[in-house]
Parts: structure tokens; C-alpha cells; sequence
């Protein structure tokens, strides 16, 4: 099994993302957090950073809800727009601010839904600066 920190260094290089140290350990902590606290198939997460698209697993969405929840990008089941710009490198929000606004909150039958669903049209607009922890 590939660790988590791998995949998040994999996640990095093919996006190109110029996230610092700091960043990459808090990306870990937080995947090694909602895995552990969903239990998430890895495997599924490791198609994801591999370049599939989001699988509508039931446990994959309560863990984007939850990896959004750690970084405050979500709240009560409604996307704050403004935190997630602020989590973004100033290279990646240039060419994303735009779709993260036009995404705004994609609402689902539940908060895990509503994640997965904006976290789809993140990655369906633009796939290359996608971010997956």
C-alpha cells in the first residue's frame, strides 16, 4: 500500500502545485485524519489521485466532506468560497477563482453529497489544478 504521504506528493506533482512543506504535512495530517475517521477505501482514493473522476462512494463523499470540514471550506452543508480562494496557492487561484465561484455550493441530499457534488464540478472544470487530499 502506497502511504498517504506519497499520494499527497503524487496529488502535488501532477497538478504542479507549488504547495510549501507546511501545506503538504497539513494535507497529510488531514487525509491520515478523515481516513482513519470514515474509513475510506484507500484504494478508491488512490484511483482519484491516479487522475479518475470522483466515484459516487458513499464513504468517498463523507470523506471530501471531511477533508473539507478540516480546512473550513465547508460548513452546515454550505461551501465558503472565500476559504477555500485562501487555501489555494496565488498560481492555482488565478486560473481557478473563477470556477470555484461558479460552483459555488452544489447542493446534495446530505452534507456528504453536497460536498461530492461541488467537489465534482472543481475537478470537471478544471482538471489540471484539481486538488485531491
Amino acid at each position: 500500500m502506497i502511504s498517504s504521504l506519497v499520494h499527497v506528493l503524487t496529488l502535488l506533482a501532477v497538478g504542479a502545485l507549488a504547495l510549501d512543506e507546511e501545506q503538504a504535512e497539513l494535507a497529510r495530517m488531514v487525509r491520515e485524519n478523515c481516513v482513519h475517521e470514515i474509513g475510506v477505501d484507500e484504494g478508491l482514493l488512490a484511483k482519484v489521485d491516479d487522475g479518475a473522476d470522483l466515484m459516487p462512494d458513499p464513504k468517498l463523499k463523507c470523506y471530501l466532506k471531511c477533508t473539507m470540514e478540516m480546512a473550513g471550506m465547508i460548513s452546515d452543508g454550505v461551501v465558503d468560497v472565500e476559504a477555500v480562494l485562501g487555501l489555494l496557492p496565488d498560481d492555482v487561484k488565478l486560473r481557478t477563482t473563477d470556477i470555484v465561484r461558479a460552483c459555488d455550493t452544489q447542493k446534495g441530499a446530505d452534507d456528504c453529497d453536497t460536498a461530492f457534488l461541488t467537489q465534482t464540478c472543481w475537478q470537471q472544470a478544471n482538471r489540471a489544478d484539481y486538488i485531491f487530499i
